[in-house]
């Protein structure tokens, strides 16, 4: 064999070598510490919004088989595991929906009793703190009155803005749930826009946590996509990039 033929066969195997290594890195990156994650819908609005992508950490409260890719059933329960906390946003799988991601605000802890009534959220029988504090325009929506938002504290001093589309929605007043142990109760924060405990998601496992949501990496709006680099002068929202989303 040539120099020159040597040194061609040395350098495919170095790139395939290369290649091998950042592929076991992005797959340990994203099944052990942080996977990215983006908004497909106004649930979660104005906390978060369509076209926001995020970081997701895998190991705040341990792993279980749905923090793996393909979810494999590989093993039941966490490994590694710690408790959330009331208030935090959270990726998960519901148990009827294994294969699908949602993202919601955890509001109620196993055992707890949890009810909504005219739009107002009582955990344990007690209502709550809510405050009306402005309004808010969608984007796209155009001219309007815009949508009445009300500031929330949970019990445990965290708060946030939520959305009230309507005091009459079929979200605003529920049945008393009691959280069963090992479960936590979900809500969006655009609260007459969003599937969440109190309606088909129900209960969510502890197993079925993915992750903390933890920080905006990027944010455009209009569909656009991240690709479309020649669109990010006027569709990247760029006050939103490197936002915390903890409390």
């Amino acid at each position: 064999m040539s120099d020159k033929a040597e040194k061609s066969s040395s350098s495919l195997a170095e790139n395939v070598k290369v290649l091998i290594q950042a592929v076991i890195l992005a797959v340990f990156i994203r099944t052990v510490l942080f996977q990215p994650f983006s908004i497909p819908s106004s649930s979660m609005e104005k906390t978060l919004l369509v076209g926001d992508y995020l970081f997701v950490s895998k190991f705040s409260y341990g792993y279980s088989k749905f923090s793996l890719p393909f979810s494999p059933n590989l093993f039941s329960g966490r490994i590694f595991g710690s408790e959330p906390e009331r208030g935090d946003i959270i990726v998960f799988r519901p148990a009827g929906e294994p294969g699908t991601d949602y993202i919601k605000r955890l509001v109620g802890l196993p055992g707890e009793k949890i009810q909504v009534t005219d739009g107002l959220l009582y955990i344990n029988g007690e209502p709550i703190e809510r405050e009306l504090v402005g309004s808010y325009t969608p984007e796209g929506a155009g001219s309007g009155a815009g949508v009445p938002i009300y500031k929330e504290t949970l019990p445990n001093g965290v708060t946030y803005d939520t959305l009230d589309l309507s005091p009459r929605s079929p979200g605003d007043n529920t049945r008393e749930f009691t959280v069963p142990e090992g479960h936590y109760f979900m809500m969006g924060d655009n609260r007459d826009n969003s599937s969440d405990s109190r309606f088909a998601v129900g209960f969510v496992p502890y197993e079925n946590l993915v992750g903390k949501a933890q920080v905006i990496f990027f944010s455009i709006q209009g569909g656009a996509s991240p690709l479309e680099f020649w669109k990010w002068p006027s569709a990247v929202r760029g006050s939103r990039i490197f936002s915390s989303l903890n409390p």
